[in-house]
């Protein structure tokens, strides 16, 4: 499967997921995303820096995605979840890769989060 249909089908063809994309876990490439979603190299450097454990600039000057600042509420291992009134990303890190993963107010985060988290689990599992 591209990149590309992870997106397409995997977050977005969930129906808990409105945009998306994948980088690389080093935060140099953008490999797919979804129109109109695009994650800058600063913002990259950002997440990648919080996936690291360098989270207390993003806890007090927020994560910036696709042009947007949203409030960090939750850093784990492999995961950062923020949000911006009733949206939010929920970004998570596999061996090579980042997901990057925007919903709606419309959305359930929860939802959000467990769609995301499965497809980190998945490709974790195939070696990516």
């Amino acid at each position: 499967m591209s990149w590309q249909a992870y997106i397409d089908s995997s977050l977005i063809g969930s129906g808990h997921v409105d945009k998306g994309a994948i980088i690389s876990a080093a935060g140099d490439s953008v490999w797919a995303t979804s129109t109109g979603f695009t994650v800058s190299p600063a913002e990259m450097k950002e997440v990648v820096a919080g996936l690291s454990g360098k989270t207390d600039n993003l806890y007090a000057n927020g994560i910036h995605v696709a042009g947007e600042r949203f409030v960090l509420t939750k850093a784990e291992d492999r995961s950062l979840y923020a949000r911006k009134g009733k949206e939010g990303v929920v970004i998570v890190k596999t061996t090579q890769a980042i997901l990057v993963a925007h919903y709606t107010e419309a959305m359930q985060p929860g939802n959000c989060v467990q769609t995301v988290e499965q497809l980190a689990d998945y490709l974790i599992s195939t070696g990516y």
